[in-house]
């Protein structure tokens, strides 16, 4: 995979089941690449990344489609909220893309879960920083993914919301059993999750290539081994802070 005329190729790597994942390195080393990569968005053009035992390159455009939409949920870095639409409409539209009737009880239950369910008739310019953050993870959650992708989840965000943010993507790890993958360059995430036990780290670094060399993105066949950071002891999970 390409990133201008720099050659990604990632290392080799296994995320243990019940495992999380901390992404870092510099901008142009891959973190959002590997994200687009683990969630079916991109292919990549040498080697293997199987996501639960599925690979999910393998599969045919539609059934990639539908595997995102089951298994995966996904916090961009700017959280794509329809500035037209209310809160409860927001998330109504992944399962609308979907083609599935909108659960509203399941949508008030997670704002609910996160703190904002009074949020749900207003509109993305009348929410705070923090409380969007909080109906864009919402939005991730709806339909009990395995996975949650999240690109950046602080890097706008003062020391305050990000203490809040980083509060709820473990809580939501820990209490849905899903598997949560971070790509960040904050070093505040690193401070704040130090001591969780099931934390892993994997940091990228990018490699120059000639202009004519052939692209890819690696992850298993001929990439180069590295191995993900083993988590240390962690002391009980702080609470989570009220909505900002």
């Amino acid at each position: 995979m390409r990133y201008g005329a720099t050659e990604l190729a990632f290392p080799d790597f296994v995320l243990p089941q019940g495992g999380h994942l901390l992404l870092r390195g510099a901008s142009g080393s891959g973190k959002s690449t590997l994200l687009a990569l683990m969630a079916g968005l991109l292919t990549p053009s040498g080697g293997r990344l199987t996501m639960g035992g599925q690979e999910v390159a393998a599969l045919a455009p539609a059934a990639r489609d539908a595997w995102r939409g089951a298994y995966l949920g996904f916090v961009p870095q700017r959280l794509h909220l329809s500035p037209s639409l209310s809160v409860r409409d927001n998330l109504s539209l992944p399962y609308v893309a979907a083609g599935l009737a909108p659960d509203l009880g399941r949508i008030e239950a997670v704002l609910g879960e996160l703190g904002v369910a009074a949020l749900l008739d207003r509109r993305p310019h009348q929410l705070s920083q923090g409380q969007a953050q909080r109906v864009a993870l919402a939005r991730a959650l709806l339909r009990s993914p395995r996975f949650v992708l999240a690109d950046e989840p602080t890097a706008n965000l003062d020391d305050d919301a990000c203490a809040a943010t980083l509060a709820l993507l473990r809580q939501a790890a820990d209490r849905h059993g899903l598997c949560l993958v971070i790509a960040s360059h904050d070093a505040r995430i690193e401070s704040a999750w130090t001591g969780w036990p099931a934390l892993h780290r994997l940091r990228l670094a990018s490699s120059a290539a000639s202009p004519g060399a052939a692209p890819m993105a690696r992850s298993g066949q001929n990439a180069t081994p590295q191995s993900i950071q083993p988590p240390i002891q962690a002391p009980s999970q702080p609470p989570i802070p009220p909505s900002a």
